[in-house]
């Protein structure tokens, strides 16, 4: 057991050497100069050519990624050019909406998609499960932009149920911000919910036809009882990393949503960074996010063990 999440640590430190190469050499490659974007088309060449010395982009490129790395390893993701502060602490300040809505998010997905997924496995075949399959390729198909949009003219602008946008004044309590979530978190939860709804069917339908099943109804087991225990609790490891993937993808992949609704999260911070040419933003922010994808997932490879003994052998 140990020797196993030695390996897998040590596959996880692998990763994240390669996103971090491939995150710095990439955005190196965008158009535009951070410098000149800062002091304007008025800067002068030796203004700009200070700044660029101030921040180390005139040195060689292979320069700034050998001291990046260094910074990285202790633990510092550098200074922002455009905010003036540590991007840690730029990145600490945002993430409290993009977490929240990451959380909701998922567990609107899962009660949608997991219920949804275990009645149309069930009911294969029936009305139910083409209602069910017609209702996953539909919410897999609405942009969430377009979802969100909607949301916002009928529950926000028509009824005034929710928010149009934002995260609440600066002194709003936590309830208060939560409440502004309600329309974000719904859309993202109900697009990814497709995902989970299909894998819950697929991964229930195999279990179904296994033969312990049949020899349980035939011992006269309640059905109920044979599929909430016995077939759902061996159809958990699938749904368990389509449900962590779902979450892990949700972190990074909720900057449209954010946009949209006008919520100051992480994904709205990357975009700000990516039109001004905020290298060290962008790297630190696109870090963060490949670091929680790999938590995740180290997360999933563990909960298989305590769900699914067998996956310890």
């Amino acid at each position: 057991m140990l020797v196993a999440i030695a390996r897998r640590l040590a596959g996880m430190l692998a990763v994240m050497f390669i996103v971090a190469t491939m995150v710095f050499f990439l955005t190196r490659l965008a158009p535009g100069d951070p410098a000149s974007l800062m002091l304007g088309d008025q800067a002068t060449a030796a203004d700009v050519a200070v700044l660029r010395a101030t921040y180390g982009l005139d040195q060689p490129l292979l320069v700034q990624y050998v001291l990046w790395l260094k910074e990285i390893a202790s633990g510092n993701l550098g200074q922002s050019i455009f905010l003036q502060r540590p991007v840690l602490q730029a990145i600490a300040e945002r993430a409290e909406p993009t977490f929240f809505l990451a959380l909701f998010s998922i567990l609107i997905a899962a009660l949608i998609g997991i219920p949804s997924g275990i009645a149309s496995a069930v009911w294969r075949g029936d009305r139910l499960d083409q209602a069910v399959s017609a209702g996953a390729m539909l919410a897999a198909s609405i942009p969430s932009f377009w979802l969100g949009l909607l949301l916002i003219q009928f529950l926000s602008v028509r009824l005034g149920w929710f928010p149009v946008a934002g995260y609440g004044d600066p002194g709003a309590s936590l309830g208060m911000r939560l409440y502004h979530l309600v329309l974000p978190a719904t859309v993202l939860g109900i697009v990814n919910s497709a995902l989970i709804t299909r894998f819950t069917r697929a991964s229930m339908l195999d279990v179904l036809s296994e033969d312990y099943i049949r020899t349980a109804r035939a011992k006269g087991i309640s059905e109920a009882r044979i599929v909430l225990r016995h077939a759902l609790g061996n159809a958990l490891v699938p749904i368990i990393t389509v449900v962590g993937l779902t979450a892990a993808l949700l972190v990074g992949g909720a900057i449209i949503t954010e946009t949209v609704f006008g919520l100051p999260g992480i994904g709205n911070l990357v975009v700000s960074a990516v039109l001004r040419r905020d290298y060290p933003v962008i790297q630190g922010a696109l870090i963060v996010i490949a670091g929680i994808y790999v938590i995740i997932n180290f997360a999933i490879d563990v909960i298989y063990t305590l769900v699914d003994p067998r996956v310890r052998t």
